[in-house]
């Protein structure tokens, strides 16, 4: 018997949800995504030493400009081990202003440029708001596909389908946190609230025709990833990878083409921000998301600096 890791390999593409260059090299991840808490580990890393050094004198002493390069590095190495794309973030803090995202989206592309890395090898990670949706929009035409992240509400998936974004980041482990709170249900299997929301995206775009990929992501335990075993893909920690590579039981596809999804929606504005506004899940796990991952953005600007 094959291990759960390389069953799920059949039906869904892994991808590797770290920063750490021996825990990707180890489990051969075809793609890797990144965000500020991860960049921030990364930076404590001694294999990282070098790089912040080159951030820092390459910066001039602008800070923002330090950390991008520093991300840059981190998905440079990255994309050394894997071969398919990294996902680089922007700054959280531009989650509400449109245009600073797609300036900021378009300043990364660049950075990777200089370094021989085409726009075929990343994907630009955005907040999953209205603005940060109209921001990859518009990367989208230009050639810069995107991953919307932060994603906890229908609505989201629904906008970020009709922009024609790339990819979406649902967080199956976020959304469970938010209702196991509120209700001290131990959720399990399909069951789970966040792997019902992941699975109802699912069937919605294979419904509808949408070209968006569907990558859970945030997990808590394997049983979340089992769940949705058949996805489109799925970004999953070294610990919940290493602990699928030691399973050797037998692993059922959930998800595919054909179940049976949802008419299709289309949100203006007005609707998208209603819509949002009435999940209180996902108005305070949207807010508290960009919260953190601006917190540690600051904490990386405050070792770069």
């Amino acid at each position: 018997m094959t291990s759960k890791l390389d069953q799920l390999r059949a039906m869904t593409t892994v991808v590797a949800d770290t920063g750490d260059l021996d825990a990707i090299a180890k489990l051969t991840p075809v793609d890797a995504t990144t965000n500020p808490s991860l960049l921030l580990k990364a930076a404590q890393l001694p294999r990282y030493a070098q790089a912040l050094a080159e951030a820092r004198s390459q910066a001039g002493g602008d800070v923002a400009k330090a950390c991008d390069l520093f991300a840059v590095r981190v998905g440079e190495e990255i994309l050394r081990l894997i071969p398919g794309r990294v996902s680089t973030e922007v700054d959280a803090r531009l989650s509400f202003a449109s245009e600073a995202t797609y300036a900021k989206a378009m300043n990364l592309v660049e950075l990777y440029n200089q370094r021989g890395i085409g726009t075929e090898r990343l994907l630009i990670k955005i907040a999953s708001t209205w603005e940060g949706i109209k921001a990859a929009e518009r990367l989208e035409k230009a050639g810069v596909q995107c991953n919307l992240t932060l994603l906890f509400a229908f609505a989201q998936a629904s906008a970020c389908a009709d922009a024609g974004v790339t990819l979406i980041s649902p967080f199956v482990g976020r959304i469970y946190d938010w209702y196991k709170q509120q209700t001290g249900i131990d959720y399990q299997g399909s069951e789970d609230p966040g792997v019902q929301s992941v699975s109802r995206i699912y069937r919605y775009y294979k419904q509808n025709g949408y070209n968006t990929v569907v990558m859970g992501a945030s997990f808590r335990n394997t049983g979340q990833i089992e769940a949705l075993a058949g996805c489109d893909r799925l970004t999953i920690s070294p610990a919940l990878l290493e602990s699928l590579a030691a399973d050797q039981g037998s692993l059922t596809q959930q998800l595919q083409a054909g179940q049976a999804g949802e008419a299709r929606q289309v949100l203006d504005e007005n609707a998208f921000r209603w819509a949002l506004n009435e999940d209180a899940m996902a108005t305070e796990k949207l807010a508290e998301g960009i919260r953190l991952f601006a917190a540690d953005q600051l904490k990386l600007e405050a070792l770069l600096a």
